[in-house]
């Protein structure tokens, strides 16, 4: 199930909530009661090395792509 972070615009506290893609649009109360929030964009960031298909020449140094770019 996808995170959502959200911050408080009257206490400024940040919070995660846990819920469907279908219902991401619909507003968050922070933990303290409040209910004026704005939902935060977020990054994600995705690492690990692929199979043996990755990059061009299957070896090499790591950088951005496992190497198959010789960056």
């Amino acid at each position: 199930m996808p995170r959502y972070e959200f911050r408080c615009r009257a206490c400024g506290d940040t919070f995660e909530v846990n819920r469907p893609m279908s219902e991401a649009a619909a507003p968050a109360t922070c933990p303290s009661g409040h209910g004026d929030t704005v939902k935060l964009l977020s990054t994600v960031a995705v690492t690990g090395r692929g199979g043996p298909t990755a990059g061009a020449s299957g070896g090499g140094g790591g950088g951005c792509c496992g190497g198959g770019c010789g960056c």
